[in-house]
């Protein structure tokens, strides 16, 4: 069974040359890096674990491609974990796929790591699988053309999509991906856009509060601030999933790359969305 893309032709172009055309113009914008992913490996020590928005490319595809950009540097992982956020409340509290064995964009298709599924399965009942949790969901889909463009080399992945994004939660699936993990040449990616519809100065000062307690891998934090100002961030629970994992598999450091807001693409900053790029490190 293959998941077919839902949201190329909106969020993406459905065309394979616009779609690449598209992420190209997206490294090489003002917003953007203003550079082309590495077509070889520059660096040589693990590669980062990322933190990468997830709206239509012309608002966040050139705050996406730094976070690309830095994994282009290091030689590639042979398996994904994605992390986003279940905006359609379909599926289950954390869903992983049952019966889908690809998902398909314009650039081609991209394996799901059943193995990698069965294990996570095993280990908790919150984990279940539920093709319904990915049917209509868009945080996800939309980082695979950026990695079918930036590696040269198949991969396969495991996408996790979470309704329930407690603490609790979000600790014990950054434990376990740490846990199945080990010894494998896994990447993590958290998918999560940051402020919802304030304006671009409110929206920023909220966001830049939480990014300083990303930069400190301190989920606890995070979601201390999420909730004493109301943040409307979509993806807490996969930035802490991620950095829980991140912490366990040797990142324990962690630098923002970018932040800005759709205002700063649209140019309407009284209602905005904001988007943020940052990557975890393994300590040299």
């Amino acid at each position: 069974m293959i998941r077919k893309a839902q949201y190329a032709g909106s969020f993406y172009p459905s065309n394979s040359d616009h779609l690449i055309e598209s992420i190209e113009n997206s490294f090489k914008s003002t917003l953007g890096p203003q550079q082309l992913p590495h077509k070889e490996p520059v660096e040589t020590d693990p590669f980062p674990f990322l933190l990468v928005p997830h709206a239509g490319y012309i608002y966040s595809g050139p705050i996406a491609a730094w976070s690309y950009l830095e994994l282009s540097k290091y030689p590639p992982p042979s398996t994904i974990i994605i992390l986003g956020p279940n905006h359609t409340g379909l599926g289950v509290d954390i869903g992983v796929p049952n019966k889908v064995e690809s998902w398909r964009t314009p650039l081609g298709e991209v394996e799901v790591n059943h193995v990698l599924i069965e294990e996570m399965v095993n280990y908790s009942s919150l984990i279940r699988k539920s093709d319904d949790s990915h049917a209509r969901e868009h945080s996800i889909e939309v980082q695979l053309p950026f990695l079918q463009h930036i590696f040269d080399k198949p991969f396969n992945f495991v996408p996790i999509a979470m309704l329930n994004q407690g603490y609790d939660a979000s600790m014990m699936l950054g434990e376990i991906i740490a846990k199945v993990c080990q010894g494998k040449n896994v990447l993590v990616i958290a998918s999560s856009d940051f402020t919802h519809f304030e304006s671009h100065n409110t929206a920023t000062k909220k966001d830049n509060l939480i990014l300083e307690a990303i930069e400190q891998m301190d989920s606890k934090e995070m979601y201390d601030i999420k909730y004493r100002l109301n943040v409307s961030m979509c993806g807490y629970g996969p930035i802490a999933g991620t950095i829980e994992a991140a912490k366990r598999m040797g990142r324990k450091k962690a630098r923002l790359l970018k932040y800005a807001t759709s205002g700063d693409t649209s140019g309407d900053r009284s209602s905005v969305v904001g988007y943020g790029a940052a990557v975890f490190y393994a300590e040299s």
